[in-house]
This record gives C-alpha cells, structure tokens and sequence, in this order.
C-alpha cells in the first residue's frame, strides 16, 4: 500500500522558520509529481507547492519567494521549507502525489491521487 506521511509541523513565530518532509511508502517521488498544500479550518485545501519528476517546481504567489520544495531521492523524501513566515501561513499541510509514470506541475488538488495524513503548522505573533 502507497502511504505518505508529513512530518516536521508545530508552532512557530511569526517570521521564523519551519521545514516540512514527506516520505512514500510503496511509492517513489522521483517517478511522479509531488504537491504540498495547506488547509484552515473552514477554508478550501489550497496549493502551496509542486515540483514534477524532472524537478521542475512551481509555487502558489502567497509563498513565492520564501518557500522552497525539493527533493532528496536517495531518501526518497520531499520537503517544504518554509521562511519569513506570517499568521496566514498557519493551517495543516499536506504532502500529495501522482501517479507514477505521471508528470505534472499541477495546482489543482484534484489531480493528485494519493495523500499524507498532514503535519500542523501554527504561526504565532
């Protein structure tokens, strides 16, 4: 079975910093893509970031400039590091990947198949 699971969430302040991993079980990220998003209570699930098999990558304009995903394939691990961090950043974030054999950059979370439980990010201030 293909699971994904987010680690590396918490409390923050404001400004500071937080690094996000997520690793596959039964699956491998370098034959896919794979997205990050983030979700608050009572909001839709929306797009942070996305880097495809070839590594390109693509952010949301929220986030551009001061997160970065990669990509470790010896580890098999991605990660979202994330700086200058703000109130609106909070929410739970979700690894999510395609298909393997499937390319994209996609920001709709409609197209990814397979999800992480989630990792809490709090920003205080």
């Amino acid at each position: 079975q293909v699971q994904l699971v987010e680690s590396g969430g918490g409390l923050v302040q404001a400004g500071g910093s937080l690094r996000l991993s997520c690793t596959a079980s039964g699956h491998t990220f370098s034959r896919s893509y794979t997205g990050w998003f983030r979700q608050e209570t009572g909001k839709e699930r929306e797009f942070v970031a996305v880097i495809s098999m070839d590594e390109r990558t693509h952010y949301a304009d929220s986030v551009k400039g001061r997160f970065t995903i990669s990509r470790d394939d010896a580890r098999n691990t991605v990660s979202l590091q994330m700086n200058s961090l703000k109130a609106e950043d909070a929410g739970t974030y979700y690894c999510a990947t395609g298909r393997e054999g499937i390319d994209s950059i996609s920001r709709s979370r409609y197209t990814y198949s397979i999800w992480g439980q989630g990792t809490q990010v709090t920003v205080s201030s």
